[in-house]
């Protein structure tokens, strides 16, 4: 990966024994072999073979988990994030599909293992492509702000992917007039956003359209674990008075659940707004979109709690947390791109070969 030979070094130059780019390399290649720390980093190290560390740069001497962990964690993690980003922004374009409308979810999640006495736990927004189970692009959101304010920064971080025409779906928390704007007038994107009471006057506004009068709508029902959930979609062309930047259509949607075939339904009722007209995306259409939405969660977030237990690791100082989230997603990211499907069982397969993760990388 010729593109970590821009990525700064933290290190002073006296004493260097071992190139940045080849630490990096050596990282990730253990990250995707499923190392989940500094020390299994290092331990995945020794069973590396001539060949593969001279294809990482290596001198025979291998990097120390200090050398490691120290380098790791003096790193800029955000031009990390934006180099890697870069890079998987391009590898993405070359498989576009031409006419195919890209659907991009925007959720942050908080590494919980970072937290310490004084300290809360570090908190990084990204922004998934979820066609491809794949993250474009992550920033740190900072301990004396929140989300909102960073929806354009972390957005404005995919230099590399063409949001003219995409879709980007966010929760009720970034459901904000100058989101709408911001997409729909930067960047020639469309949204399409869920709508809570947080947004008490828009909430009550959609609530009391006629949906009672609206008889077609897109239903689809699932059985998981168990647990059987139905799902009812209406929408309504949105004419005046909804007072939303660039809004056209707004949705309505009844979820019904169940955990048992005999325990009883719960039900919930929830709104979103999209600036899509009804020829731009019908009711199927939108259904899909709003489950795409979950992608960010079931095949990012769960993969890095579940897979690489990321909530219970301790690494705190530093750049540390956000460094190996950056990591954790280039993993995912490079297993989709290269065809894996379950993730768990591509870091083991990974994990049997250490000339694997560098193989998979050159393919690329």
């Amino acid at each position: 990966m010729s593109i970590l030979r821009t990525v700064a070094d933290p290190r002073s130059r006296s004493g260097r024994r071992h190139h940045l780019p080849g630490i990096l390399a050596l990282a990730i290649c253990a990250v995707l072999a499923g190392t989940r720390n500094y020390t299994q980093i290092h331990a995945w190290t020794r069973d590396i073979d001539d060949t593969t560390r001279a294809a990482l740069e290596l001198t025979t001497v291998l990097p120390s988990e200090t050398t490691i962990r120290k380098t790791l964690q003096r790193l800029d993690a955000d031009t990390l994030d934006l180099t890697l980003g870069a890079w998987i922004q391009s590898r993405l374009n070359a498989t576009t599909i031409p006419g195919h409308r890209r659907v991009i979810a925007v959720d942050g999640k908080a590494v919980r293992g970072s937290a310490t006495r004084t300290a809360v736990a570090r908190f990084l927004m990204s922004a998934v492509d979820t066609t491809r189970g794949v993250v474009l692009g992550q920033v740190d959101v900072g301990a004396k702000t929140n989300e909102i304010p960073l929806f354009a920064t972390l957005l404005d971080t995919l230099q590399d992917t063409d949001l003219n025409g995409a879709v980007i779906t966010a929760d009720a928390l970034h459901t904000q007039r100058a989101h709408a704007r911001y997409l729909y007038e930067h960047h020639g994107a469309h949204y399409l956003f869920t709508v809570k009471r947080n947004q008490p006057t828009l909430h009550d506004q959609l609530a009391a359209l006629p949906w009672g009068r609206i008889h077609q709508q897109h239903a689809s029902s699932e059985r998981s674990h168990g647990r059987q959930e139905e799902r009812f979609v209406k929408a309504v062309t949105i004419a005046t008075g909804i007072g939303f930047d660039h809004a056209e259509q707004a949705v309505r949607i009844v979820r019904r659940r169940r955990e048992t075939p005999t325990s009883a339904w719960t039900s919930e009722t929830v709104y979103a707004v999209t600036s899509l007209t009804s020829a731009q995306a019908n009711l199927e259409t939108l259904a899909g979109y709003l489950r795409a939405h979950w992608c960010i969660e079931n095949r990012v977030h769960w993969v890095r709690d579940v897979t690489f237990d990321e909530d219970r690791c301790r690494i705190r100082t530093g750049s540390g947390p956000q460094v190996m989230a950056t990591l954790r997603n280039l993993a995912i990211t490079v297993l989709r791109l290269a065809g894996h499907t379950n993730i768990a069982a591509a870091l083991a397969h990974h994990a049997r070969r250490p000339w694997r993760p560098l193989q998979t990388l050159a393919g690329m």
